[in-house]
């Protein structure tokens, strides 16, 4: 067959396979757009799950009358104009293909209205023909482009899409995801009419948690953890979520790269590596984080719809996000057990880590940290005893402490997505001081064993069996309060190895869970727990008796936070306490239906309140799969922090169990 070239329409339509995949791809092309023209509002309307309409009014910079039929032809873009600009990229869009594309396959129309120009122009483009044809329109300044009827004239591509909740559901995802990189602009989203989300505009003093917090969560923001690390021109700041806030999928990962939405091999590879000892198998890491790189070190024409990057330097920014994310965790789990100043007694709000530079100059300082940086967290080190780290000018790892929670809130001034980035707060001299004898390897031939301390006798290799928590003796001298010791190791996957005193105990971490969650019921039995209504009450079948019984045990459950009304044979769950709230509820009911069967009526109320929060204990706590060292050290920090006194010392004589290492030690003096 001899060779043609294709008509103008048809290759517009090959073009828009690459770009517009579903309605989700035209939002996302028509918000940067909008992003790039220096909108500080954008509101999308979209109808039938955008099949039907997208419409996206911003009040940027507009579009000029002489531009507007430009605009929608190929490979027109104002955003690049040389080769010296397409290796320095930093809009978001350049290719000038999406507002073609977009057109071949839609009727299109642009009304826009730049500043300079009294009067607002209005360009439309029909996929059949893509004739534009300009016409004057009323419109204040900025833009507005509608993209009705999408794939109306490519059937084969409109039957592809899903139903309108789920193509509307990738498009909210999408707002979710920019609402993210950009704090600084406000974006609505509706759908057929109702106003379905509202990202206000953070101010240039306000805190970016409060957006961090309307699309992730308040479980997120509780156990965020503040990075903000800079080293020459790359710089790493966002949140990572502690082991404690870990999901069990990973529809919570958010990453930027020069405020870029992005789902990069190299990037995720590198946070998965920094968190590999600290989460479970089946645990997926939380984190929202933007990466900041010279323009001119990384590829960002590599993908037609620009999800991937490539790093000319690709080896040195994966250890630079590995180390800030294994720094980061590693110094969240020692600073949760020293937040409190031995000397002053002073809770420290944040703590600084500086790592000590490489004793030998490098006048590459690139090439050294890759040649230097170990391949992974326990990996030995050479003859020479020294541990090289990546040189850096910022590491910034701050915790919230006004309710012991870590939450990673940013002092005033801190730098987010479209702000300049400012110092991080003075380092606590000892707490850094601590901090770096934990983590400095000692060589063989240098460290006195006899006289240095648990801390500085660690070295890297060992970190599987580093302590994670202070020394009880040290810390009953200096606070004068009394711990559980210090986790050493998890044994067989299930036990938890101890060291307190001088003498070393063993407990099951399923017994440690429940008591942990004992712990937590506690206030139940004096002020009661807060309740939390639920969004959608649970409506279950019961029997007449079950109804009187649970009208019996009023008073129980509300001190417990569980409300459930009893409505002719079923009853209505109208909240719970808080540990309950991802409980499985239809399962749970019917067992505490059982429960309150079960209890004496001839004992007190008191008898009963004990004997129900024994049994949520139990119900709180699940067959666990194998344990992680974090996870360990997260449950006796727990329980160090529910019980204090006699009761930690009760519960230590019941769950701990001390080992015999006599016959042990009787073995090797006669080995």
């Amino acid at each position: 067959m001899a060779i043609e070239i294709l008509p103008a329409r048809l290759a517009n339509q090959i073009a828009a396979g690459e770009v517009v995949e579903r309605p989700a791809s035209v939002v996302k092309e028509l918000v940067e757009n909008s992003i790039d023209a220096g909108a500080t509002r954008i509101d999308v309307d979209i109808e039938k799950g955008g099949s039907k309409l997208i419409r996206v009014r911003d009040n940027g910079g507009g579009i000029s009358k002489a531009d507007l039929q430009l605009a929608l032809s190929r490979h027109a873009t104002s955003k690049i104009h040389s080769l010296d600009d397409l290796e320095a990229i930093m809009s978001l869009g350049f290719r000038g293909e999406a507002l073609a594309s977009i057109s071949s396959v839609s009727r299109l129309t642009i009304t826009s209205r730049p500043a300079d120009q009294q009067e607002a122009w209005s360009a439309f483009a029909e996929g059949r023909e893509m004739a534009v044809n300009v016409k004057p329109a009323a419109h204040p300044v900025g833009c507005t482009v509608e993209v009705v009827d999408l794939f109306f004239n490519t059937p084969a591509r409109r039957k592809f899409l899903r139903t309108d909740k789920t193509e509307f559901g990738h498009i909210d995802e999408l707002l979710r995801r920019i609402a993210l990189s950009r704090f600084d602009i406000t974006i609505n989203l509706r759908h057929n009419g109702t106003q379905v989300r509202q990202y206000r505009r953070v101010p240039e003093n306000g805190d970016p948690l409060r957006r961090v917090k309307a699309i992730c969560g308040q479980k997120f923001v509780e156990h965020a953890l503040r990075i903000d690390l800079h080293h020459h021109d790359m710089a790493l700041t966002g949140w990572i979520c502690t082991p404690a806030g870990a999901r069990q999928q990973n529809d919570m990962q958010h990453c930027f790269v020069n405020q870029r939405m992005m789902k990069d091999k190299l990037i995720n590879h590198a946070i998965r590596q920094g968190y590999e000892q600290s989460l479970a198998q089946d645990q997926y890491a939380a984190f929202v984080l933007y990466i900041d790189v010279d323009p001119h070190q990384v590829d960002v024409n590599v993908h037609p719809a620009k999800h991937e990057v490539r790093f000319h330097q690709a080896r040195l920014v994966h250890d630079f996000i590995y180390q800030a994310i294994y720094d980061g965790l590693q110094q969240a789990l020692f600073s949760e057990d020293h937040s409190v100043d031995p000397e002053t007694g002073e809770v420290r709000e944040a703590v600084t880590y500086q790592p000590r530079a490489s004793a030998t100059a490098n006048p590459n300082p690139y090439q050294h940290a890759v040649d230097a940086f170990p391949d992974y967290p326990g990996k030995c080190e050479g003859s020479g005893g020294s541990q090289a780290t990546l040189p850096r000018d910022t590491v910034s790892y701050q915790h919230d402490a006004s309710d012991g929670s870590r939450s990673g809130r940013p002092s005033h001034g801190s730098g987010w997505p479209g702000r300049p980035s400012a110092p991080s707060s003075s380092p606590s001299k000892q707490a850094t001081q601590a901090y770096q004898a934990l983590m400095t390897p000692q060589s063989d031939a240098g460290a006195d064993l006899g006289e240095a301390t648990p801390a500085r006798s660690t070295t890297l290799s060992h970190f599987d069996s580093v302590p994670a928590t202070l020394d009880t003796a040290s810390t009953v001298a200096s606070t004068g309060q009394s711990g559980l010791g210090k986790v050493l190791a998890v044994v067989e996957q299930h036990y938890v190895l101890m060291s307190w005193g001088e003498g070393l105990w063993l407990a099951d971490h399923h017994r440690l869970a429940c008591w942990r969650h004992q712990g937590a019921l506690q206030p139940a039995l004096g002020e009661g727990l807060v309740t939390q209504p639920l969004l959608i009450p649970q409506r279950l079948s019961a029997s007449e008796e079950e109804c009187q019984r649970v009208i019996q045990y009023q008073a129980l459950l509300g001190q417990f936070g569980i409300h459930i009304r009893p409505k002719g044979q079923q009853l209505m769950v109208m909240s719970v306490c808080q540990p309950l709230r991802q409980h499985n509820l239809q399962a749970f009911i019917p067992a505490l239906l059982d429960c309150l069967g079960g209890l004496d009526p001839d004992q007190s109320h008191t008898d009963h309140s004990a004997s129900m929060c024994s049994w949520l204990a139990k119900q709180l706590t699940v067959a666990s799969d194998p344990v992680s060292l974090a996870q360990a050290v997260q449950t006796v920090s727990d329980i160090e922090q529910y019980w204090q006194g006699d009761a930690l010392e009760k519960g230590r004589q019941r769950y701990f169990k001390r080992l015999d290492l006599t016959s042990v030690i009787e073995a090797l003096q006669h080995d």
